[in-house]
């Protein structure tokens, strides 16, 4: 069996030498990371990818790859910053709201606390619910900022053979029973 990106055992002793951050999650050379900047440096001078990979010595496929990755990168960096920004604040949002959640107001009314038979102060469980919409929210808002709720994509192919399987179907309904339909 042939490995898609080339010889499975040289993908392997890559993977190997790569770094992992503390959740797992692969971390990028930093050899690799200029590699690429200067790639995109050349690109930008008007170097072809195959002058690119020869310079490099890689293919230049990689180079296509690696003046793309550094244009994402160059563009990602001041988007991952907003984006880190707007995280920080609905944190601190957040975390308003939770310290709503963890204290007992009392219920007031006519700028009176409300009371019991015995004189314990009545609890404005109205606010808590209020508090738990707001986390919702600001949940929601995270999901949406992160991308997490992003319609997954169908390709045009899967698209097209479900209006074919959609077709056959009203085809196959349609028919009257006992209809032949090669007569």
């Amino acid at each position: 069996m042939t490995h898609p990106g080339g010889d499975p055992d040289a993908h392997r002793e890559r993977a190997s030498k790569m770094s992992r951050d503390p959740q797992g999650h692969f971390t990028r050379d930093p050899a690799i990371v200029a590699r690429n900047a200067e790639a995109a440096r050349l690109r930008g001078e008007g170097w072809s990818y195959r002058k690119i990979a020869g310079h490099f010595g890689i293919d230049h496929r990689t180079a296509q790859d690696a003046v793309r990755t550094a244009i994402r990168d160059a563009c990602a960096g001041p988007g991952k910053a907003l984006v880190d920004i707007e995280v920080q604040r609905l944190e601190a949002m957040y975390d308003k709201v939770l310290d709503v959640l963890e204290k007992d107001q009392p219920l007031v009314s006519h700028g009176r606390i409300v009371k019991d038979d015995t004189g314990t102060p009545l609890i404005d469980e109205e606010l808590k619910l209020k508090a738990v919409d707001r986390a919702l929210r600001a949940r929601e808002s995270f999901r949406k900022l992160l991308g997490l709720d992003a319609p997954s994509r169908v390709s045009v192919e899967a698209e097209q053979l479900g209006r074919q399987i959609a077709k056959l179907l009203d085809e196959a309904m349609s028919e009257e029973p006992g209809d032949d339909a090669d007569a």
